[in-house]
């Protein structure tokens, strides 16, 4: 239970550090945490693997600190952690680069570094082994990152309105809570003085009896049909946690493309299901059943070829041909994350869509243009 008290790490500033091997990496990560988090040694390569903590560091509040491998560890083992090294920076806002006097010999590593942070739009900071730390973290605290996250509920609720969260508990349902979606929801209610009621899908009609006229109805994707014959005739709002989050985090007109993009697919083209988190695929998963199944519907039957990727990282590049990628709600990604990921796919000329847009319009919603603000159920 200690996990739900914690700001979700899509909601941390990354915080990464890198540099070459023995620069001091893990010695000032530790410094700057005030733990020992990195072990420290004088042997080139001692961090093998990215080290990760969540923590809050006054004045810099919720951050996620990583250490991670030299950028010039050798060998057929050494080049797979430089590998894993570049793969943070794909969720990484701010990078730290720990030198030494002596690292000037390998200025091109620190070009090659320098040049994958302006591609990902990544702040990039200096340090020099014996510099202040406490100056470190003051320079860290006044970058101004991209932009301020939009609410969830921005235009939608005001004080005083009622929303209806559906969340079905099915096998997929984690045992004991909700998923983060649906608690940051809640929360969001809460700041802004709304009355939410939380709900299955089969005590719907008694919710909305409660709810009364212009309530905003949020769904789970997969319950979408289900509820939307539910709320017909009714005098609500109707929309989903996966449209809200694309709303806050991505890029809607991108998403509306994708699923416009749908009745293009071919035979045999292949189709990317991507997710931010990794967890164990259930016999009816959203990703692996459920949008497979959406999307043959809307294809008007084709014969699509599936891949998936989930976790941190996300690359075309790894799968050839991707005719489509379809992406999760992306709770579990910072915005600058699943905005990096539509540039991923907007520079590859791949449509993308996301899973909520995607399983309400496979769910009868007529009019697809209207999803990005929330589809009216009258």
């Amino acid at each position: 239970m200690a996990l739900l008290n914690e700001t979700p790490q899509a909601n941390r500033v990354r915080i990464a550090f890198f540099g070459l091997r023995n620069a001091g990496k893990s010695t000032l990560v530790n410094a700057f945490t005030g733990q020992d988090l990195a072990i420290v040694s004088d042997t080139p390569g001692t961090t093998t693997d990215p080290v990760s903590k969540a923590m809050e560091i006054l004045p810099l509040g919720p951050c996620l600190i990583t250490d991670t491998a030299g950028l010039d560890d050798e060998g057929e083992l050494g080049e797979l952690r430089v590998k894993k090294t570049l793969g943070v920076l794909e969720i990484t806002d701010i990078a730290i680069w720990v030198e030494t006097p002596h690292d000037a010999d390998r200025a091109d590593l620190r070009e090659l570094f320098l040049g994958e942070c302006r591609r990902r739009n990544v702040v990039v900071l200096d340090y020099r082994r014996g510099d202040s730390v406490d100056e470190l973290k003051r320079k860290i605290a006044d970058i101004k990152l991209v932009d301020v996250v939009p609410g969830l509920l921005d235009g939608l609720v005001e004080k005083g309105d009622r929303v209806v969260a559906v969340c079905p508990i099915d096998e997929s349902a984690p045992k004991g809570r909700i998923i983060l979606p649906q608690v940051q929801l809640i929360r969001d209610c809460l700041d802004r003085h709304a009355t939410s009621i939380v709900c299955q899908p089969a005590e719907l009609p008694d919710a909305l009896d409660r709810a009364g006229a212009g309530a905003l109805v949020v769904t789970d994707s997969q319950a979408f049909g289900e509820v939307r014959r539910a709320v017909a005739g009714r005098d609500v709002r109707l929309t989903s946690f996966s449209i809200l989050f694309a709303r806050q985090k991505g890029d809607l007109a991108e998403f509306l493309k994708g699923v416009a993009a749908v009745k293009n697919l071919k035979d045999g083209d292949t189709v990317l299901i991507a997710e931010g988190c990794t967890h164990h695929r259930q016999c009816n998963d959203i990703g692996a059943v459920k949008i497979p199944k959406a999307l043959t519907k809307l294809s008007g039957g084709k014969k699509l070829n599936f891949v998936f990727s989930s976790g941190a990282t996300f690359s075309l590049r790894e799968h050839a041909n991707v005719a489509l990628v379809v992406h999760c709600g992306g709770c579990m990604l910072t915005r600058r994350e699943v905005l990096r990921r539509i540039d991923c796919a907007k520079e590859a000329r791949v449509p993308i869509v996301n899973y909520g847009i995607l399983l309400a319009a496979a769910n009868g919603l007529s009019d697809v243009s209207e999803i990005g603000i929330v589809a009216s159920s009258t």
